[in-house]
């Protein structure tokens, strides 16, 4: 399953961030979640990445890394044809 994963920080917290990202290269996620991708906000302590997991533990223990600098919101992500889908069955049971 694919997931959304977005963070946020307080600019307080931006040296602490660099440190890190530049120590770890970003954390790179453990084994059981794949990231399709990661972007960054330009002058912002924030961004998203795009993963996939079928198993939420691997995903938690990820994000509690960073826990102690940003914020994060995880939403179960639906590309078009999944999406469409979903809506073509809904429309279909009414």
């Amino acid at each position: 399953m694919k997931f959304i994963v977005q963070w946020n920080g307080l600019p307080t917290a931006q040296p602490s961030a660099v440190e890190r990202f530049m120590k770890t290269g970003g954390a790179l996620p453990p084994d059981g979640v794949k990231m399709v991708g990661r972007w960054h906000s330009i002058g912002e302590l924030s961004g998203c990445a795009i993963i996939e997991s079928d198993n939420t533990a691997p995903m938690a223990a990820w994000v509690l890394q960073w826990g102690d600098i940003f914020a994060f919101r995880i939403s179960p992500a639906l590309s078009d044809e999944e999406l469409g889908a979903a809506l073509g069955a809904h429309q279909a049971a009414k």
